[in-house]
C-alpha cells in the first residue's frame, strides 16, 4: 500500500502540469520562443540586380528574407543598405565612416514575439580599407534595426577585435525596437578599435 501512495501523487501532480498548460505539449512552444537567424546571399556580381549607376555611384536591388526589400548602394568608396517596402522615406543611407565594401551574406534576426517569425534586424560584415594603403585592415559586423520610420544602425561590433563577434552582434540585434535613431547613441560592445 506504500508503494501505491508515491504513484497516487505522481499521477496527481502530472495531471495537474497537463491542466496547467506546463506538460510536454508547451515544451516545443517555448523552445520555439525568442530568435533565431536566417540568411541571404548579399553577392552583388551574382545575386543583385543593378537599379541606377552612373560614373560615381551605383545602386542594387538585392533578395531580401521573405520578399523583404533590400537596396545596396556604393558612393565615395562606401557601401550602405537600406531596408524596406518604403525605402526613401524611412530607410537613411548610413555607412560606417572608413571606405569599405560589403561581406557576401545578410543576417536576418528574427523574433516570433508576434507569432510568426518576423525581421527585427540585420548583421552584415563591412570590410574596412587602411586609410594609407587602401587594403583591407579591419572588419565590422553593422547591426540595424528594421522598423517603419526607425531604420538605422544600432551596433557597430569589431569583428578582429573580438572572438565572440557574432553572438555580440546578434545579442545587440535581439535589442532591436528598443533604439531611438533620432537621439541614441550607437553601441560598440566589446573592445571596438576599428576606426
Amino acid at each position: 500500500m506504500s508503494q501505491s501512495r508515491p504513484r497516487g501523487r505522481l499521477k496527481s501532480i502530472v495531471l495537474s502540469a497537463l491542466a496547467l498548460g506546463i506538460g510536454l505539449g508547451a515544451a516545443p512552444a517555448l523552445a520555439q520562443s525568442g530568435f533565431t537567424s536566417a540568411y541571404t546571399d548579399l553577392n552583388l556580381d551574382t545575386a543583385c540586380l543593378v537599379l541606377e549607376a552612373d560614373d560615381f555611384s551605383v545602386i542594387w536591388a538585392c533578395p531580401g528574407y521573405k520578399g523583404y526589400p533590400v537596396q545596396v548602394s556604393e558612393g565615395d568608396l562606401r557601401y550602405g543598405i537600406r531596408y524596406g517596402f518604403n525605402i526613401d522615406v524611412d530607410s537613411p543611407f548610413q555607412t560606417p565612416p572608413p571606405f569599405n565594401n560589403l561581406g557576401a551574406k545578410l543576417e536576418w534576426r528574427l523574433s516570433n514575439a508576434s507569432g510568426r517569425w518576423m525581421p527585427v534586424a540585420t548583421i552584415v560584415r563591412y570590410h574596412l580599407a587602411d586609410p594609407e594603403t587602401g587594403e583591407n585592415s579591419g572588419q565590422v559586423l553593422v547591426v540595424t534595426q528594421l522598423a517603419p520610420g526607425n531604420t538605422c544602425h544600432i551596433a557597430y561590433v569589431d569583428a578582429r577585435a573580438n572572438s565572440d563577434a557574432n553572438e555580440l552582434a546578434r545579442a545587440a540585434a535581439d535589442k532591436a525596437g528598443d533604439f531611438d535613431c533620432a537621439t541614441d547613441t550607437i553601441a560598440t560592445p566589446g573592445t571596438f578599435a576599428a576606426w
